[in-house]
């Protein structure tokens, strides 16, 4: 390492004011701070409150607490691959390889076309590079088909980085969240990539006879139509290749097709664990948004009216992207409420919308994505009103 920080220092004053390469100061201040601790210190004198924590150091905590969901996405990836081609009893070291064949291309491509139009924003705006995208890098791969063309995980990121993010003035001014802008873009542009059946195989086989890429969901939605139990359908889903997949306990584990780190609610559970621990996350949030899907799942069921309506309150907190959602997107702390009364209200909200988009939206059962991103834009209000009415209420007592 030291050997590397005298070359670093070596060519910095090419990088600083004066220096040939003055213009690209920024690109290289980020990567100097990233491989080691900035050598800037306080001048000022008196008291000073010291702390190891700063934004690069808070985004590398979130990254750990997706880590989880990545290496189990790995894992799953090469499962289900082996499993729709008849080998189920592949190796654990097959499995893995397979994942990280098709998972970590997505991954590069993901933080290689944002970190660069970053790079690039940062030098013609003059101003350091915005660490944020660290972890927009991986929750964009997170949230995507393993099969998903690269071009268009590239196409995505840089629709989310410039459109999402850049036009609204950087890292902290956009108003949605950059990873759901990434997925709604390619939802829309490209739906039959990322939407309705999800994969079935990784396309270097042949998949076996009856083999389906259904997800839950759309079982769920189908069940409608005939008039069936979800639950009965959902259980005896996948018979002659492997039956029980959409039990309640394997997909709370997360055994089953889907996109590459949302399929585990227990994964999930582990890096909310961690998020909450080291303050990086709002567990009001997190709790919100499973309690306001809880309590919708439970006022269908007495409602009742069709069989997605009577489907038991739980299977909403284990179908679908719902738990990756709470944790990781709807905790976005620049997208989300900022009052703690307004995370509750915002956490709530999200977790209504997101099981009434399901249930009454045959085209799209999965609403966690467009329940995140519409109270994305209502979050500043809802911090408006209840601002506005702590200031309603200190007047009365001020009044009295």
């Amino acid at each position: 390492m030291k050997f590397l920080h005298d070359q670093i220092e070596k060519i910095k004053p090419h990088f600083m004011k004066g220096g040939k390469w003055e213009k690209h100061y920024y690109s290289f201040e980020a990567l100097e701070t990233f491989l080691f601790a900035p050598a800037t210190t306080n001048g000022a004198k008196g008291a000073q409150i010291r702390d190891a924590i700063d934004l690069k150091r808070l985004m590398m905590t979130v990254i750990i607490a997706m880590v989880p969901c990545l290496l189990f996405g790995i894992w799953n990836v090469g499962h289900q691959h082996f499993l729709a081609i008849g080998q189920a009893g592949a190796t654990l070291g097959d499995k893995i390889t397979v994942g990280l064949i098709q998972v970590l291309p997505i991954v590069v491509v993901s933080y290689g076309v944002g970190l660069g139009i970053e790079f690039v924003f940062a030098t013609i705006r003059r101003h350091p590079v915005n660490e944020g995208f660290l972890v927009t890098g991986m929750l964009i791969p997170l949230v995507m088909p393993p099969d998903i063309p690269l071009w268009q995980v590239a196409v995505a990121t840089a629709f989310a980085v410039i459109i999402g993010k850049e036009a609204f003035g950087g890292t902290g001014m956009n108003v949605l969240n950059v990873a759901l802008t990434a997925r709604a873009f390619l939802y829309f542009a490209y739906p039959t990539d990322i939407s309705g059946s999800v994969w079935t195989y990784l396309g270097d086989a042949k998949a076996v006879a009856g083999y389906s890429g259904a997800t839950p969901l759309s079982i769920a939605a189908e069940s409608v139509a005939a008039g069936t139990n979800v639950v009965s359908q959902l259980n005896s889903f996948g018979a002659g290749w492997n039956e029980g997949v959409f039990t309640f306990n394997n997909m709370f584990m997360g055994i089953m097709p889907g996109c590459i780190g949302e399929t585990s609610t227990l994964m999930c559970l582990i890096g909310a664990l961690i998020l909450v621990a080291t303050g990086a996350g709002s567990w009001k949030v997190i709790v919100s948004v499973f309690g306001g899907a809880y309590g919708m799942g439970l006022l269908l069921n007495i409602i009742g009216g069709n069989a997605f309506m009577e489907m038991p309150a739980h299977y909403h907190l284990v179908i679908g992207g719902l738990a990756f959602g709470a944790v990781f997107m709807a905790t976005d702390p620049v997208t989300a409420s900022q009052t703690e009364t307004g995370k509750w209200i915002y956490g709530i909200l999200i977790g209504v919308f997101t099981v009434l988009i399901r249930v009454f939206n045959p085209a799209y059962p999965e609403g966690i994505m467009l329940a995140i991103l519409l109270m994305n834009v209502f979050a500043p209000l809802i911090d408006y009103y209840v601002v506005s009415a702590n200031k309603n209420r200190r007047l009365k007592r001020a009044t009295v």
